[in-house]
């Protein structure tokens, strides 16, 4: 009985995984680090913070191991996006301008706003916000406790001061006070949520839309400070009465 010969073995090799592509020219370890950070800004604005690192590092070409040679932990890496994306746009000049009192109120609110919304009104900024604050990551805790401490409680004193309660400029703003003032902040903050995460079409001239909500705080804000204050009664009502109907 013939015997068959083994069948001949395949030629065909399996192919290693490609190498990650490099550039023409090597980059520094400070560029490396950039390019890192601007690529996990962009990474984790599209998938949010769920997203791992063994992906991100994929993406950007690189191994694991380079990436954490950077950021040795994953919470590094979010700590210097924090950084980066939030506390780099924030500008010390916001809080001296609300404090300037040699400017109307309204001037002051609107020209804060125009400023604040050019520097938050991205996709990294929003989309990324929105993402730590599902996964219940600190960043927005942190910017919270910042911008209330430095923005929304000037903007309550200023308030004080501008509608004639001199005895209560110096106190702490109450719950209510700086509730009104998040009545402003945040509906001015959900524009860029519709435009950025909900991606649905929104009011095109965004400098009236600033006025006509600094317009809205203004108005309510003589009957509202003497719900809220009581007993400290407005010394200088009538004036500020004028410069609103004059608003």
């Amino acid at each position: 009985m013939a015997v068959k010969p083994p069948p001949a073995k395949s030629c065909k090799t399996t192919k290693p995984p490609a190498a990650p592509r490099r550039s023409g020219r090597r980059l520094s370890p400070a560029e490396r680090e950039q390019h890192i950070l601007r690529e996990a800004i962009s990474f984790f604005a599209e998938v949010g913070f769920g997203g791992q690192t063994r992906e991100l590092a994929e993406r950007i070409g690189v191994t694991q191991p380079l990436l954490y040679r950077y950021f040795p932990t994953k919470q590094h890496m979010i700590d210097r996006v924090y950084q980066e994306v939030y506390l780099r746009r924030w500008d010390p000049a916001w809080e001296e301008l609300l404090a300037d009192r040699s400017l109307g109120l309204r001037e002051r609110l609107v020209r804060f706003y125009q400023q604040y919304t050019t520097a938050i009104f991205t996709y990294e900024w929003m989309r990324i916000y929105m993402f730590a604050g599902l996964k219940g990551a600190e960043i927005n805790q942190r910017y919270i406790k910042r911008l209330e401490e430095r923005i929304l409680a000037r903007i309550c004193r200023e308030l004080r001061a501008e509608f004639g309660y001199p005895a209560a400029d110096g106190a702490a703003p109450t719950g209510l006070e700086r509730e009104l003032v998040w009545m402003l902040h945040g509906g001015i903050y959900y524009y860029g949520v519709r435009k950025y995460v909900y991606e649905i079409p929104v009011e095109s001239d965004l400098e009236t839309l600033i006025q006509t909500s600094v317009d809205a705080l203004l108005q309510a804000a003589p009957a509202m400070l003497g719900r809220i204050l009581g007993a400290a009664r407005p010394v200088a009502a009538g004036a500020a009465g004028r410069r609103l109907r004059r608003w």
